[in-house]
């Protein structure tokens, strides 16, 4: 069994998509209507995706707060720069559980924890 995508509903699909793609530098491949009002974005380089699908209305969303998405940075420093610069707020870190690995946590536009995180060369 292979595992392909993670969906995440949105509240504000213009607001993720700038998210996704300016902040963690995934690519948009493919996108099409989901109904009416409804729309599905799939963004990703590698074998895994990720789902950004709105019902164009603004609802609230629960995510579990003990889930979050993993993505790896070169340089854990020059990330939270980046981020800092971005107006985004570092949620909890940085983490150092043991030398070969650091790591933060942000929340994306629809409050899902994103972790970024730095391992050892």
């Amino acid at each position: 069994m292979k595992f392909l995508w993670t969906t995440i509903i949105v509240k504000n699909l213009e607001q993720s998509l700038t998210f996704y793609k300016e902040v963690v530098g995934l690519k948009e491949h493919r996108r099409f209507n989901a109904g009416p009002g409804g729309e599905i974005v799939f963004l990703g380089d590698g074998e895994t995706e990720i789902e950004l699908m709105t019902s164009g209305g603004e609802r609230e969303l629960g995510y579990g707060q003990d889930i979050s998405l993993g993505f790896e940075v070169e340089s854990l420093e020059e990330f939270t720069n980046t981020l800092k610069e971005k107006g985004i707020a570092i949620l909890a870190g940085p983490f150092s559980p043991n030398p070969m690995v650091k790591f933060i946590y942000v929340h994306d536009p629809n409050g899902l924890k994103i972790q970024f995180v730095e391992n050892a060369k």
